[in-house]
């Protein structure tokens, strides 16, 4: 029972860890050429640091989903990226 209780305490300061330490969204998108995806983009800062509260708020403890969104909105900070650079390639 008390190996149990180790391997379960050290997995949740691992999940911890992890998701003190995942990435934040990079704001990197111009303003003044692309408005609306620089504008998405401040959004997924916005609400990383929302969902870093909130983990806060409730000691960690949401089962790494909290962690997955914040994966997910570096990534969709990646793919707004991207998304500019396509459009600047398209459009000179």
């Amino acid at each position: 029972m008390k190996k149990l209780a180790g391997v379960v305490l050290t997995t949740t300061l691992s999940l911890a860890t992890a998701a003190a330490f995942a990435t934040q969204p990079v704001r990197d998108v111009s303003t003044h050429r692309h408005p609306n995806i620089a504008a998405a983009q401040r959004l997924t800062d916005q609400a990383y640091h929302r969902i870093v509260a909130a983990q806060q708020a409730n000691e960690w403890d949401m089962d790494g989903h909290a962690a997955k969104a914040k994966d997910l909105l570096d990534q969709a900070s990646r793919e707004l990226k991207a998304a500019a650079a396509a459009a600047n390639r398209h459009h000179g």
